[in-house]
Parts: C-alpha cells; structure tokens; sequence
C-alpha cells in the first residue's frame, strides 16, 4: 500500500474518516466533501445510527458517486496510539472491492504520531500470502493506495514519519513472508542465501555464514546436535549493520527452527503442519535489520540468527545424549524436542563473547508453556536487569505488541542446573513454570563482561513469541499466519523512542 500526504482538501476516492463516539456531525475541516455526502454523514451521526465504537465501520455511498467509509475509534479520553494504529487496519480489512482502490483519509487531530499511527495500521494490515496461489482469471490483483489530508504546517513532519513508518513495516512483512514460507522451501541454507541476496541492496550490511563443517569445527555443539538429524544441515547466519563503528551495540539473536518434528521425541501429528513457524525468532531478527537497513538506522548493530531442522533420524540426537556447547558447558538432553534453547546456547554464547555487546535480544517461538500463560495475548519477557525489562516493556506497549514481565528466579536456575551427569538438563523437573525454566536455562549461556572481581552482567532478555508469532486471532493488524510480531518493537527500542 503506498500512503501519501496532502496538505488540500481534494478528495481522491473513498473518504475515510475516522470518528470518535458521541460525534453527531462531520468534522469542520472536511470541506471537500461534497454537499450531498457531507449531508448523508450528518444524518447517519445525528441520528445514533453510527455511534463510532472502536474499529466498527459503516460505508456510505451517495447519490452522486461520492463514497465514505466512517471508523469507530471508541472514547476520547481512552485513545492512544494503538487506537489509531487498529482503526487503520480494520479499514483495510474490512475494504471491499465496491470501495475502490483509492482512499482519502481525513482526521479530526492535528496529531503527527496518531495519524502516522493510523496509516501504519492500514500498511501493516495491507499484506498477503499468496505466492503459492494461482491467480483466477477473473481476478484483478488491486493495490491499495491511501492519502490523507492534513493542514500545511503538519504536511512535511507527517510525510517523514510515514516514510519511516514504511520502512519499518517492510521488515514486518519480510518476517511474516519468512515465517508463512512452507518448510520444504525455507530450511537453513534457504534462509542463509536468502540473507545473503538481501544484504547485496545495501551497502552499509554484512551478511556471514557458518555452515554445518564450520559449526563443527567451531564447536558449537548446540546448534550441531539439533540438525544434525536432517539432511538439510544447520547453520549460522550473522547479519551486521554498519560495521565500520566501533563500540557497544546491541545484539539480538533469533532462534531459526525452519521446521520442528520434536526430533526423536516426536510431536503429535496434530497442527505439526504449523511447525513451519518455529523459525519466527530469527525472521524477526531478519526483519528488524531490514527495518533498520531500510530507515536509514545510522548505529551498528548485529544479529545472529541460529538456523536448523530438527528431525528424526538414525543420526540425530537422543534422549540420553550430552553435548558440549560453544561455551564449554555441557547439556543432557533429556527431550529432543526442547530443541531451540539448545541452539540459542551457542548464539548467545557467541554474542556476549565474539561482540561488544551492549545489550543482547533473543527471540524464539520457545515454549507451548508460554502460550498457556498468557495465551496469543503478550509475550513472555525474561531478564538479568530489571532496569532494562521495564524499557522493553514500556516500548512493546507503545508499539501495541505487548511483553509481559515474568519471574527469573533463583529456584528456575537451580532446576535447570541439577543434572547428575552435565552442567546443565535442557528439560525442567515436572510440569510447573516451563516457560520460566526455559528462561532460566538460557541465562546460564550469556556470559558476562569482563573477568574475575571486575566482571559484570551484559544486559540480556528473552523473548518467548510463541503465543504472538503465530495464531494470534485478535492481532488486528493481521489476517492470518505469521504476525511479525515486534519488528517495530526492535525499532523503537534500538531508536530510543
């Protein structure tokens, strides 16, 4: 969808306004409605029959060809950001071919970042998985394109902040296009080359691979153990932005299960078709660097993508097994099939130590246990720095993608821990708090800065999407599939916003 700004009152297609309850007529500053569609507005207002509830729509289509689309934001004094950001994209998914395919939209603010918000939501909301369809002959492929309207001192600010809003959802959509890609064409090279494709567009991003020898070789035991079942072998992709800057940056690591049987502790069959989206970790590292890249982001950042297929087979990993990961720690792996934080413990491990990390991410569609606590609704947010989780859960809610704070305690990690034969189990002792153990387990591969009195903690948080990445229904910005859930979180986040 291209959105565009004007600072007139010419109306080009569908007039969108979105609305406030208890507003009886249309906003003054709509002076290019024509006379009989202004006067149908007025009627329907007055008389109660649109009462502007949050993200309800009703069309109207005058007797002169003039057509709008009235949108409910809900109270006044209960809107933000987010308010516009659903309305925008309840506009998109409630258009119909009768609408056109063009649309002004017109606001009763002034407000740069509600409007900019609005149009984000039609944008993120405006996306597809279609590539594996054949088109119908009948069938005309439209693109949406919006316009909206504001007053001439607002014009220029507005037209930047839409341009970086754009940018920013072209990396929302690269994720969900990585996450919604069947397995049997995104498996880890797959990803790799695609990586490497990608970064040949611009010139400040790096793109490095190691492949399944050099892993090995490497010793990265985790990442190995996990794919090395699969005839399509594991690997690490590692994604830096302007490299040239020396200094901390952050780190963000994504886990990249391209798809996920459970290995030998076998899945049910049941829904295992969704499995494809057990990478959504790394496409939303993936997605956050083109956001970057594509914004124009001026500091270095990494990210590194740890990227396998987990599969049954007469060579892969069992039950029983112990590994040596890249930090030297060992790990018994009492189920196949708790598979990401074992891949995590080497790309964690290597962005606190290979990297001047000043804070270290990672992502991963980890635990079903998160999804049972707090539904498709947040995601679970872990960390060794209280300071640091509450900023990330400020600008998640900000960017309407909501990460819960959850307990890392001491118990977890002695859980975690306990093993009689290695350094540490990757499987909790029972069922309670799987999301928290997994956590847990992770915290023990993030190494700290510096050595022996002088060393300290590298800022670190985990991210469990596996509730948000995928399946999340009243996601209003989706329609199905895979959400990109927290591309713009990232954003905001490494901006400062």
């Amino acid at each position: 969808m291209k959105v565009t700004v004007s600072s007139g009152n010419n109306i080009n297609g569908t007039l969108v306004l979105p609305l406030f309850e208890g507003t009886t007529s249309a906003p003054n500053s709509a002076e290019g409605i024509h006379t009989a569609l202004k006067s149908q507005i007025n009627r329907v207002l007055d008389d109660g029959d649109f009462k502007a509830k949050a993200n309800t729509t009703m069309s109207l289509y005058g007797t002169d060809g003039g057509k709008a689309i009235l949108v409910g934001l809900g109270k006044e004094d209960k809107a933000n950001n987010n308010t516009y950001r659903e309305a925008g994209a309840t506009i998109v998914a409630s258009h119909k071919k009768s609408h056109g395919d063009e649309m002004t939209v017109m606001f009763t603010t002034d407000d740069i970042d509600a409007m900019t918000a609005f149009a984000e939501g039609m944008m993120l909301r405006d996306y597809s998985f279609d590539r594996y369809q054949q088109s119908k002959d009948d069938e005309e492929k439209t693109t949406l394109a919006a316009r909206i309207n504001c007053g001439e001192s607002a014009a220029s600010e507005l037209s930047l902040a839409i341009d970086h809003a754009t940018a920013v959802v072209s990396g929302v959509h690269l994720s969900r296009d990585l996450g919604n890609t069947p397995p049997n064409d995104m498996y880890p090279m797959a990803f790799a080359e695609m990586a490497e494709a990608w970064a040949e567009d611009y010139d400040h991003v790096n793109v490095e691979i190691i492949n399944y020898e050099e892993a090995i070789r490497k010793g990265m035991g985790g990442l190995v153990a996990v794919g090395m079942g699969s005839a399509r072998k594991p690997c690490m992709v590692i994604f830096t932005l302007n490299g040239q800057h020396s200094g901390r940056h952050p780190v963000l690591v994504g886990k990249g299960i391209t798809f996920d049987t459970g290995g030998i502790s076998l899945k049910p069959g049941a829904n295992m078709d969704e499995m494809k989206y057990d990478m959504g970790g790394s496409a939303t590292v993936f997605g956050t660097m083109e956001a970057l890249a594509a914004s124009g982001h001026k500091g270095k950042v990494v990210g590194i993508t740890c990227m396998a297929e987990n599969m049954p087979s007469s060579n892969a990993q069992r039950p029983g097994d112990v590994i040596t990961t890249l930090s030297g720690k060992t790990i018994e792996v009492l189920n196949t099939d708790a598979e990401g934080r074992l891949v995590l413990s080497d790309g964690l491990w290597k962005a606190g130590t290979d990297y001047d990390a000043e804070y270290i991410i990672d992502f991963a569609t980890l635990t079903g246990a998160c999804v049972v606590a707090l539904g498709h609704e947040a995601t679970g947010l872990w960390s060794n720095d209280e300071d640091f989780r509450t900023r990330i859960h400020e600008t998640s809610k900000d960017a309407g993608e909501l990460a819960w704070p959850m307990p890392l305690l001491p118990a977890f990690e002695k859980e975690m821990t306990d093993s009689k034969i290695a350094d540490t189990r990757n499987l909790g002792a029972g069922r309670w708090g799987g999301a928290n153990t997994a956590a847990a387990f992770l915290k023990q591969f993030v190494p700290q800065r510096g050595e022996g009195d002088d060393a300290e903690d590298i800022p670190w948080a985990h991210m469990d999407i596996a509730g948000t990445y995928w399946g999340a229904k009243t996601n209003k910005t989706v329609g199905h599939g895979a959400t990109g859930v927290h591309v713009r979180t990232l954003v905001k986040f490494i901006n400062g916003e």
